[in-house]
């Protein structure tokens, strides 16, 4: 379910005092934050944020079209490591996909 219109968007207030003291200071260096729910706004637009994802800090460089979309979209938490290959797998369960022992 979507934040009500009326409340506005959420920002960590933390972070965002972070990205002002940023923009203030002219140097762009990489903001460290864990508030993955944050709705990333046009103030943010250029920034690179370093995101924690569970086990450690990703880099994020915010880019106008990611603008509305909360800061934890854009780094994976779960590592893929492909679907079952040809082998162990396979043999044990079959062409049928049951278990064949």
């Amino acid at each position: 379910m979507s934040r009500s219109l009326k409340k506005g968007p959420y920002t960590n207030e933390k972070l965002m005092e972070k990205v002002r003291k940023e923009r203030e200071s002219g140097k762009m260096s990489p903001i460290k934050t864990w508030a993955r729910s944050s709705t990333i706004t046009p103030e943010m637009v250029g920034m690179k944020f370093l995101v924690y994802n569970g086990k450690k800090h990703e880099e994020v460089l915010v880019v106008e079209s990611m603008v509305n979309h909360k800061l934890g979209e854009f780094v994976l938490t779960r590592k893929f490591k492909g679907h079952a290959k040809k082998g162990k797998l396979s043999k044990v369960y079959g062409s049928s996909g049951r278990f064949e022992a």
